[in-house]
């Protein structure tokens, strides 16, 4: 048994009982890295810990007789077995070891009482099947043995936040099976500090990127600053891109060691952060680094007193893993084209569902022809190894489940349903909207695996003040959008969600199963605020067009309308149907009261202030204050909404985002679904920017959060223009978080160029 280890004796293959951050720091150690130095308390150590004071059983106990939907249950038992953790005195061979191991640390850095960082470390049993972030706790600047102590035994307790015990629970997690390791590391009192990419994480050129400020790195990290960067050849070291930035702020400690944000002094604002000195041994580390694993990286470095220190170091993979070869269809023949909704190459062969009843024709590895997908579909789009569809543009279902999805699709093609035969087989570009005859040669692998273009452990290669956010519309692409590191959800879409039951809400309620329904929203939307805790995620109320919900079961009295986008949807229809809404405001309250507290609604469809006042009063129905117990918000999506929006803020709201999709059609008079008249379908049209512009420039001005979620999102130059108008978020598809956190970057350097040489 292994209790407590120094990270010099600890290596990536004892994951099992240092956890993820644990194994890496001592891997680290081990490769000559200048790691500040720490210890592992190994989860063997809190095992040991659980029987020896014999609490476990007590603490199961309490576990198999709570009800975790009971909320108030819930709180009272995670406080209970909280309690007893934090205040069972720890058995002295066990406190020993911890003291002995805290007092050679503080000797080793010729300090009598270390000032240390104690954070929690995940074991390997979490990682595979659940994210269990920000779960546990961190506590920064502890000092002294009976402190280290005390917070060891806080950050052991933290397993049982309610929260962490209603997701376990959710996932079928045995609580006695989960256990943590925990990191004591010395605190570095950083002067600089920054982020390094030993390659340009979106091309891969042998560049190292790096961003730097003044202080501590908690500058750069929340985007209080706009770093300076620099990009360092690493073939010669010599610097190829320098930007200085203008750094307002910096965070040091105070007299007590608290972290606290403080203004940089004038004279160093515009003064670069690091020497040429400082490059190469950044740069020679990274090289070391990169040797050592075998694969790009991305980093955290601090500097204290000349002395450079590595804090973080993982792998980049955001870099271009889309198999798309030139000349692999060159010998192949065009048969049909349409829009590229979402890139990527696939083979395989064509099944045609021009009815649900055909679904299971439908194997893994086969291409989709359908007229459009509807929600029914997913189950068989995710066996899919690429989509084709007659009709829909770039914002219809079909392309936002499979970019979601990470699966090829073009859509709109017009005829693919009448061209096409079953088990023709074909290959699809994503990216430019075309379907090819026959297969791409030795390509068989990658047909089959290409549309599997997760991202995994993706970190966001650039830091930027203007947050970038993700969409979702599944639960179950929300490991994958998280995997991006977006800033946050900012348009978590509940009617793809609703849809997903396969019943029709309504009939929950008249069979008098509310309390059901609202247990399944809040099973799925838990799915999606845990993997992003404590990001923020903006959970849009249902807006599903009447042709949708027409599928149901129970579906079969809604209204015929000839055009649902402009009908019944959003919440026009909640507010006809309040007991809807007030099931998803109970399970966002049941969510909050379980500690998921980064949950905000915001209202679809708006044209009126009165409907955001009935809304916000049907949410305070169900006990749930807005702008005080949760953030509250609206789409912009109606012109009408677009030049009020002065008349909402007035009213009260803590956010707003724009949803160019339906925006750009209602400007326009365009049904976004119909390809005949997808070809004058444009966001940049100049109604629709002026009304955009108007939008963020009144929320800036204000005080109120200006994001966007719809298509324009994604699209970079456009981006440019929201970031110049003073955007606060943009939240773009899950395939294109790389790219626009790039232009927002891009556009924030210019913006502050601009201002720079307006001094001159």
């Amino acid at each position: 048994m292994v209790y407590v280890a120094k990270f010099e004796k600890i290596s990536k293959d004892d994951i099992d009982i240092a956890g993820g951050k644990g194994a890496n720091l001592g891997e680290l150690t081990q490769a000559g890295i200048p790691v500040p130095p720490g210890f592992v308390i190994t989860s063997e150590t809190y095992e040991k810990f659980m029987n020896d004071t014999e609490i476990n059983t007590t603490i199961m106990d309490i576990l198999d007789n709570v009800d975790v939907n009971d909320t108030k249950a819930l709180q009272e038992a995670a406080d209970e077995i909280k309690s007893i953790i934090v205040n069972t005195p720890m058995p002295m061979d066990i406190k020993t070891l911890i003291i002995e191991a805290y007092n050679q640390l503080s000797e080793s850095v010729g300090e009598e009482e270390a000032d240390v960082a104690v954070r929690s470390s995940a074991t390997a049993e979490d990682l595979p099947d659940a994210s269990f972030a920000g779960q546990q706790d961190t506590y920064l600047h502890v000092k002294g043995v009976d402190e280290v102590v005390e917070y060891v035994q806080k950050v052991w307790a933290s397993l049982f936040e309610a929260r962490a015990i209603f997701y376990r629970e959710e996932n079928n997690f045995d609580h006695d099976k989960v256990y943590i390791a925990v990191c004591v590391q010395q605190m570095v009192q950083a002067e600089k500090s920054g982020v390094m990419f030993t390659v340009n994480p979106s091309t891969g050129e042998q560049v190292a990127m790096i961003e730097s400020s003044w202080g501590l790195g908690e500058a750069v990290v929340s985007g209080d600053v706009t770093p300076d960067h620099y990009d360092v050849n690493k073939a010669n070291n010599k610097i190829e891109n320098l930007i200085v930035s203008d750094k307002k702020y910096m965070y040091t400690n105070d007299e007590n060691g608290t972290s606290i944000r403080v203004n940089v002094p004038e004279e160093k604002r515009n003064e670069r952060v690091l020497s040429d000195e400082d490059l190469n041994n950044l740069v020679e580390m990274g090289k070391t680094i990169e040797n050592h694993y075998g694969q790009p990286m991305d980093t955290e470095w601090a500097i204290e007193k000349g002395r450079l220190y590595l804090l973080q170091a993982r792998p980049i993979t955001t870099l271009d893993n889309n198999i798309e070869k030139s000349d692999s269809t060159a010998d192949l023949d065009v048969i049909i084209k349409g829009l590229g909704a979402s890139p990527g190459m696939a083979s395989g062969s064509v099944k045609i569902i021009l009815d649900l009843d055909e679904l299971d024709k439908i194997e893994d590895g086969d291409i989709m022809v359908t007229t459009m997908t509807t929600p029914d579909m997913v189950p068989a789009m995710r066996k899919s190894s690429g989509i084709i569809t007659d009709e829909g543009g770039v914002t219809c279902h079909a392309s936002i489940i499979s970019r979601e999805l990470g699966i090829p699709c073009v859509v709109g093609t017009g005829e693919a349903t009448n061209v096409l035969n079953d088990k023709q087989e074909v290959t699809i570009d994503g990216k430019k909207g075309l379907v090819y005859e026959g297969l791409l040669e030795a390509e068989e692998e990658a047909s089959s695996n290409v549309s599997n273009q997760t991202v995994q452990n993706v970190t966001a290669p650039i830091i930027t003040v203007t947050d970038v956010k993700v969409n979702v519309s599944m639960p179950e692409a929300a490991k994958r959008a998280a995997a991006t590191g977006a800033d946050g959800v900012g348009l978590l879409r509940a009617e793809h969600m609703m849809l997903g039951l396969g019943v029709h809400p309504k009939k929950f309620i008249t069979d008098g199963k509310e309390d059901e329904l609202v247990d399944k929203l809040v099973n799925d939307i838990v799915k999606v605020a845990d993997e992003f805790y404590p990001k923020p995620v903006w959970y849009r109320t249902m807006d599903a067009p009447t042709d949708e919900f027409v599928t149901l079961e129970g579906g079969e009295n809604e209204p015929v309308e000839h055009n649902p986008m402009l009908g019944w949807r959003g919440i026009r229809r909640e507010l006809d149907e309040p007991e809807i809404i007030k099931c998803e405001f109970k399970a966002i309250k049941k969510l909050h009261e379980k500690g998921y507290t980064n949950l905000g609604i915001m209202i679809p469809l708006s044209q009126s202030v009165s409907e955001l006042r009935k809304a916000k009063e049907l949410c305070a129905e169900v006990g749930l204050i807005p702008q005080k117990d949760v953030a509250f918000g609206m789409m912009v999506e109606t012109p009408a909404a677009a030049l009020t929006i002065e008349d909402y803020i007035e009213e009260g709201i803590d956010f707003v985002s724009l949803g160019t999709n339906d925006l750009t059609q209602y400007t326009l008079a365009i049904d976004r679904n119909n390809e005949f008249v997808a070809k004058n379908y444009t966001e940049e049209h100049p109604a629709v920017m002026k009304l955009i512009e108007r939008t963020i420039k009144i929320c800036v001005e204000n005080g109120v959060t200006c994001s966007i979620c719809g298509q324009a999102g994604s699209v970079p130059h456009i981006v440019e223009k929201l970031v110049g108008f003073g955007i606060t978020s943009v939240s773009s598809n899950t395939d294109a978080i790389a790219d626009v956190r790039h232009t927002v970057a891009k556009a924030e350097k210019k913006i502050i160029l601009d201002a720079a040489r307006k001094k001159l």
